[in-house]
């Protein structure tokens, strides 16, 4: 589907917002024509050549006399000029009224759709393969959400009111025209093309540096983000200098993109600024020749300055119906960007026959294989059985599949081939909505930790608790009693960055327990701890095993595999190498 259509189907939800303003935009630009109009018996009034109409009169004046006579009859000048002017003055007011009442409506039409877009957005990447997000640098999903989607709602501003409003001007300000001279008004509308072919051809170029900025400013946002994370490895290399010199040339190049930009974009005023003061000179010139605007008579002072006056007042609404390609085609790359992001295939779709997590029995992989997009194969044929309450120890060099394996144990991921059982149940047919009660099942306490780090430690397993639906009366007692297994009891109010490497590791277990899963899943669980906070972290381990947990770790430690009489699973390239039971 095209994305025009798709940008307006979300606009449907607030379709009668939309629709009222469009109707206060409609009532704004025709009280605009009105004010406008009353312009003409003010003036004749003020000039002293208000009465019968003269010879060379226009059409506009024999209405607008027919209409203001019955307001002003018996009036003296002065008290006629008076009351048109509170007449101008009401106008005025109104008209502003409702444009700002069409500005409010459309700012809401406009945040509502950039809201649900960016919602659904970010609710859709939480559900995308992981393989996807080591392809795309997260500077350019943050762009996305951020930026791209926020101009989206150009869509609204740009497309439905602010095209329609400049159309009613155009039209309302074109009968004036042509109800003062015919002749005149097309004479003028006859140089109109002129400025409308040298503002597209503008347009075109700054709508291609446009593009250019908003990939430079995904470029930015994605090295800011990367470099921040890795803050340091930065420092510990040394690497200041060299990253800030790095990023002083990408933000040179954004420089010379939004110069370039602007180069064109400040035109555009200017450009316009000349047309206009030659429409003045043409249209003062052709007034004072009646043959040349099919009158008897030169055009009367007060009619030269109204037809001044709205023959100027179009220019701007014309520049910006012309420039509406251009406004749109930016928003275009925009939404492609963003539906671009939302067209990657889910993971988390279900399928026919999908089934229901259970785990009171094994765990059995089967011939699984798995391949991140078309690339080699990361696991090969691998297949094995894991009986509630024991232990297997993963080992194996980095890029043997280890981790690979914990992703398709917590069905982040799909095997390419084979089968993941737990009880005789597939997990790659579970349920969507039995995928987050499987993961309850399976504690992670990763190598990195992934604690939050501003949050508490006792937070930090409440927010467990919250994702699981625990009850809240039951928060505070599982919170103690997993702080007190692990002997953080003490430690429950500080943050991380407060703690030592073995309680960082501690509260990541009592994290991953405080949800009473029956699987633990240790990643390297001592692999950056020194030799004495290893074996504290092995002997909670045990103890967790022994209150029967099924422990399955990826470690190089042959302390646990020794402590443990685990079953070994050496892995190599992506295939069990050897299978040692306990």
């Amino acid at each position: 589907m095209r994305a025009e259509l798709r940008l307006l189907r979300l606009v449907i939800p607030y379709r009668a917002l939309l629709a009222f303003g469009l109707v206060t935009t409609l009532l704004a630009s025709l009280l605009d024509g009105f004010t406008l109009v009353m312009l003409v018996p003010l003036l004749k009034h003020l000039f002293g050549t208000a009465g019968n109409l003269r010879a060379g009169s226009t059409q506009l004046e024999a209405l607008i006399d027919r209409l203001v006579d019955p307001l002003v009859a018996g009036l003296t000048p002065g008290q006629a000029a008076g009351r048109l002017v509170v007449l101008l003055v009401a106008g005025l007011v109104l008209k502003n009224t409702l444009s700002y009442a069409s500005t409010q409506l459309s700012v809401r039409t406009q945040e509502g759709l950039v809201r649900d877009l960016r919602t659904r957005l970010f609710g859709h990447l939480l559900t995308l393969e992981l393989g996807f997000f080591q392809r795309t640098r997260a500077g350019q999903l943050i762009s996305g959400i951020i930026t791209e989607v926020d101009q989206t709602k150009t869509v609204i501003s740009a497309s439905l009111l602010s095209f329609f409003q400049n159309l009613v001007v155009v039209a309302v300000t074109l009968f004036i025209l042509s109800q003062i001279s015919l002749r005149l008004t097309l004479l003028t509308l006859a140089f109109v093309p002129f400025l409308l072919l040298g503002l597209q051809s503008l347009l075109r170029r700054l709508r291609a540096h446009a593009r250019a900025r908003a990939h430079e400013r995904g470029e930015i946002t994605a090295t800011v983000t990367e470099r921040l994370g890795a803050i340091r490895l930065i420092r510990s290399y040394g690497e200041e200098g060299r990253e800030t010199s790095h990023f002083g040339a990408q933000a040179d190049r954004y420089r010379k993109r939004v110069i370039r930009t602007q180069r064109f974009s400040s035109l555009t005023s200017p450009v316009t600024e000349v047309f206009s003061g030659f429409l003045v000179i043409l249209i003062i010139w052709a007034g004072t020749k009646p043959a040349l605007v099919g009158l008897a008579a030169p055009l009367a002072p007060e009619a030269i300055i109204v037809f001044l006056m709205a023959a100027l007042k179009l220019t701007s609404p014309l520049k910006t119906i012309a420039s509406f390609p251009a406004t749109m085609a930016v928003t275009l790359a925009s939404a492609e960007r963003v539906f671009d992001f939302l067209d990657q295939p889910s993971t988390e779709l279900d399928r026919p026959g999908d089934e229901i997590a259970r785990f009171d029995r094994e765990i059995v992989f089967d011939r699984v294989s798995f391949r991140y997009g078309d690339g080699d194969l990361v696991l090969r044929d691998v297949s094995f059985s894991l009986g509630k309450g024991r232990v297997i120890a993963l080992v194996g060099p980095s890029g043997a599949g280890k981790t690979t394996l914990l992703k398709l144990l917590i069905r982040e991921i799909r095997p390419s081939a084979g089968e993941i059982v737990f009880d005789g149940k597939s997990v790659g047919k579970l349920k969507r909505r039995d995928i987050p009660k499987l993961r309850q099942k399976i504690g992670v306490v990763f190598q990195d930790f992934k604690l939050l780090p501003e949050k508490t430690v006792s937070e930090n397993c409440d927010i467990a608790l919250a994702i699981s639906k625990t009850p809240k009366i039951e928060w505070a007692a599982r919170v103690e009693h997993v702080l007190d297994l692990v002997g953080l009891s003490e430690r429950s109010e500080l943050f991380p960055s407060q703690l030592a490497g073995g309680e960082i590791q501690r509260a990541a277990l009592a994290r991953a327990l405080v949800v009473n899963p029956s699987i633990i899943f240790a990643d390297e669980p001592t692999g950056n701890l020194d030799w004495e906070t290893a074996e504290e972290v092995i002997k909670l381990l045990k103890k967790i095993h022994e209150e029967g947990k099924t422990v399955i770790v990826t470690t190089h430690h042959k302390k646990i595999i020794k402590e443990f009489k685990a079953r070994i699973l050496e892995l190599r390239k992506g295939e069990v190498e050897k299978d040692t039971k306990e």
